[in-house]
């Protein structure tokens, strides 16, 4: 089992930055790929980015591209994510989840922390 929390939500305005932490705990932290996905009120959830174990290979959605940065640091059992530059439509509670395969889909993600809501201001 792993447990992960995530934190660093809040209210921002557009074009604002915010910096959001999950920490695990439970199994080896680094055994794990891990993402980040959002899901918006009325909408399914959908993939922001995943990190591999190591944190060497990153993948983004189209829609974060640039504006978003994933990053992990096995030694805290941490992964980020960093968002700059946000816009209304990044408006979501988003998720961190953990896999021991490398994808985008979220059935696929074994572990889900309990979300941080980010809320952008126009």
């Amino acid at each position: 089992q792993v447990q992960l929390v995530e934190s660093g939500g809040g209210l921002v305005q557009t074009g604002g930055s915010l910096r959001l932490s999950c920490v695990a705990s439970g199994r080896t932290f680094s055994s794990y790929a891990m993402g980040w996905f959002r899901q918006a009120p009325g909408k399914e959830r959908e993939f922001v980015a995943r990190i591999s174990r190591g944190g060497v290979s990153v993948y983004y959605a189209d829609s974060v591209k640039g504006r978003f940065t994933i990053s992990r640091d096995n030694a805290k059992n941490t992964v980020y994510l960093q968002i700059n530059s946000l816009k209304p439509e990044d408006t979501a509670v988003y998720y961190c989840a953990a896999t021991e395969r490398w994808s985008t889909s979220p059935t696929t993600y074994d572990y889900w922390g309990q979300g941080t809501q980010v809320t952008v201001s126009s």
